[in-house]
């Protein structure tokens, strides 16, 4: 009996032991699988995804196009608002400058430069932007030229004054305006055939997607764009009415952080009210020519204006403390360079105002600075080589970033060259030859100090108009 019961016990224990380490087996497998399945689930296999998200944020953003493709998650993690906020935190936001281009069918397309990479991106096409609920209407006849670059071409416009309606209906969609604010890039308004549009379109880099905003309230073309307090500022353009196209004196304010517009008031075009003649109060229509956001105020050059003819007279500034217009100095708006068709190019570096005059001869321009203190334009660069095409009707742009003037021109083999103003000491070292464009001295002798062109990229992008350029810091 105690035999029997003797070989029973190490079989139980062997059969004991056999499921244990079956039951041990399982176990750790199914820990593996947990673990496996953690890991995977992460942007960074054994990194908590904080830690990971610390890590993409350092990345330059040229890279994060192709990051995208990883998997879905980083896709997803790419296109977060959280990934882009930690690069604000950090301070490793980049400019980079955004080019709207006109194509010899009249398409409009946008191309994103990195000037550190020197890479070119183009963005996703522009939804179509005529929207159901604009007016159907089409109008008589056009009084006003295009002042932007983009749309109508003149001859267009003397036909339409002929009574050929058919033209005007078979118009491309065209003078929209631009704007850059809280990150995104802004399209609004314009013209489709022979519609004034109200829409607003926002492209978002982050998503890398377009979106409908919230409409203005007053279908606009040809308007005027400036931020001011993270606030996307519109004044003016022209609206069609019953009689043709008139020219617009309202402005309202975009707010993105609510997504609404407000109204702001009225420009009065006080100058405008001191035309001698009833005749030619009819005859010149009002319009601004241009808007720049300067010393917390929106200064606003305007003019009296039926083609061919164009009449300075002076501007007025509006002051969102008061939220009212005063008269701009008398050096200011009478000595405001204007280029082809009376559009102002300005933009404020470090504080100062700086606009391009392109008057200097037929193969440079000037770029003036306003002293406040004497209500007068200096020259600040006495030639910038940017090159007259008589038949372009935008053959150069001006913005600022990086701290720096720069100018966009394209040359006869439709070469766009972003050019760069460096201001450097005599005394210090010169730039590589490869890396000047252009070397001219200021106009005043006694100046100390040599500005060199320097070429920051070039692209050929066929025989387009440049239309519009706006940055973005994201």
């Amino acid at each position: 009996m105690g035999g029997v019961l003797s070989l029973g016990g190490p079989k139980c224990r062997t059969s004991e032991y056999n499921e244990m380490l079956n039951n041990g087996s399982c176990k750790r497998q199914k820990t593996s699988s947990i673990s496996y399945d953690e890991e995977s689930s992460r942007l960074i296999p054994f990194l908590p995804d904080e830690l990971s998200i610390q890590i993409l944020a350092r990345l330059p953003r040229f890279c994060y196009f192709n990051l995208r493709s990883v998997s879905q998650k980083w896709k997803a993690t790419f296109e977060s608002a959280e990934l882009f906020k930690v690069r604000k935190e950090l301070g490793s936001t980049e400019e980079w400058l955004y080019v709207l281009i006109k194509d010899e069918a009249d398409e409009l397309s946008w191309h994103a430069l990195d000037p550190l990479s020197k890479n070119w991106q183009r963005l996703p096409p522009m939804p179509n932007v005529v929207c159901a609920d604009e007016s159907k209407r089409g109008f008589p006849g056009l009084w006003l030229r295009n002042v932007v670059g983009s749309g109508i071409k003149i001859a267009e416009v003397i036909r339409s004054w002929l009574g050929q309606r058919d033209t005007l209906d078979q118009m491309p969609f065209g003078g929209c305006s631009n704007g850059a604010v809280d990150g995104c890039l802004y399209v609004l308004g314009g013209f489709s055939r022979a519609t004034t549009m109200r829409s607003v379109w926002r492209f978002d880099p982050i998503s890398n997607k377009w979106s409908k905003m919230t409409s203005m309230s007053t279908g606009r073309a040809y308007c005027k764009t400036s931020i001011l307090n993270n606030k996307l500022y519109v004044v003016g353009g022209v609206n069609q009415g019953r009689g043709g196209l008139t020219s617009l004196q309202s402005a309202e304010v975009f707010d993105p952080c609510t997504g609404t517009w407000s109204d702001v008031p009225s420009m009065p075009f006080s100058k405008a009210q001191l035309v001698p003649t009833a005749y030619l109060s009819d005859l010149l229509k009002p319009i601004a020519t241009g808007m720049t956001s300067y010393m917390g105020r929106l200064f606003v050059p305007q003019s009296l204006y039926s083609w061919p003819f164009i009449v300075d007279v002076g501007g007025e500034i509006y002051d969102p403390e008061t939220n009212s217009w005063a008269e701009m100095p008398t050096g200011m708006g009478e000595g405001w360079p204007a280029r082809q068709a009376g559009t102002k190019l300005s933009v404020v570096v470090d504080g100062e105002l700086y606009a391009l005059d392109p008057s200097a001869s037929s193969n440079s321009g000037r770029i003036k600075v306003y002293d406040q203190k004497e209500d007068t334009w200096k020259v600040a660069i006495g030639k910038v080589p940017v090159a007259d095409f008589t038949e372009s009707e935008s053959p150069y742009l001006l913005t600022g970033f990086h701290g720096k003037i720069h100018v966009l021109t394209k040359d006869a083999n439709h070469n766009i060259a972003v050019m760069q103003a460096d201001v450097r000491d005599n005394l210090g070292s010169p730039l590589s030859s490869t890396s000047v464009y252009v070397k001219s001295l200021h106009e005043h002798s006694d100046s100390s100090e040599t500005v060199f062109w320097k070429v920051i990229d070039t692209k050929n992008l066929g025989p387009a108009e440049l239309v519009n350029c706006q940055v973005l810091d994201v």
